[in-house]
């Protein structure tokens, strides 16, 4: 069989694929969190907690799962008799187990699981680099695409016009009717893709710029409010949140981590 024709079978056999599997039932998994430290209580329908210390105030409640971050709605008050700076990096977690005993980190075993919640400046002047490197997947797609393209249309006039029997033409209009229609797939794909990030990096620049925990200066009686996003720790069973001051407050706050799963049955 002529490399092509392989190709060919092989982008039929991908489009058969998806096909099958969009009709199989899936596991949807997603995060959930609930305090289990400081004063909790139910506003809404939600569990909220409270804590303080040296006249920082803390309230936080678990929003929910946004891409790769869990995500805390959380409320800052300055009862102190100064200002106080406040930023989401403020913000940091240790995993813990089952037992909440300190999990080793996956990435270098000998040190602990710790993360810091997400910067929204960096993470929004990202944006612009994020977008550029989709621009350029997408343009070595569609060169790949034409390369593709020219070889299918030189292999389908080459073997055109050969004699050949009649069984002979049908395979190879059925080879090459299979590649044109696999090429069109993929280049559907490929821009259905570029759509989806490129929606996606609209949404994730909304979310930092309008959503986020901003870093700003409170003034005595002030208060703040946001969504502070912390990294997924997948295989944590609770979360020790402490929201540091140096030199002026550290307020831990404990959240219990579940993982639900939810079946659903796709259908075309």
């Amino acid at each position: 069989m002529r490399p092509f024709s392989i190709l060919s079978y092989t982008f039929a056999s991908s489009l058969l694929a998806g096909v099958l599997s969009s009709c199989a039932p899936t596991i949807t998994t997603y995060y959930q969190l609930e305090p289990v430290s400081g004063d909790v209580t139910t506003i809404d329908g939600r569990l909220v907690t409270k804590a303080e210390q040296n006249g920082v105030g803390v309230v936080a409640s678990f929003e929910r799962e946004d891409l790769e971050f869990v995500t805390l709605d959380v409320e800052i008050k300055n009862r102190t008799d100064h200002p106080i700076e406040v930023s989401p990096a403020d913000f940091h977690f240790t995993a813990l187990g089952t037992n909440q005993d300190t999990l080793r980190d996956p990435l270098n075993t000998k040190f602990a699981f710790a993360r810091t919640a997400a910067d929204p400046a960096y993470e929004a002047g990202r944006m612009g680099l994020k977008r550029k490197q989709e621009q350029a997947r997408l343009k070595r797609a569609k060169v790949f695409n034409t390369i593709l393209m020219v070889a299918a249309i030189a292999s389908d006039m080459s073997s055109s016009s050969t004699n050949r029997s009649y069984r002979e033409y049908a395979n190879n209009r059925i080879v090459h009717g299979l590649a044109y229609q696999g090429i069109a797939v993929k280049r559907a794909i490929d821009y259905s893709t570029f759509g989806d990030r490129m929606q996606r990096y609209d949404y994730e620049e909304y979310r930092w710029r309008e959503l986020a925990l901003k870093a700003n200066t409170l003034a005595p009686g002030e208060s703040v409010r946001g969504f502070v996003y912390l990294p997924k720790a997948v295989s944590a069973r609770y979360l020790a949140i402490n929201y540091s001051l140096p030199e002026q407050a550290n307020v831990p706050l404990l959240f219990r981590q579940e993982l639900v799963q939810q079946k659903k049955t796709r259908h075309r």
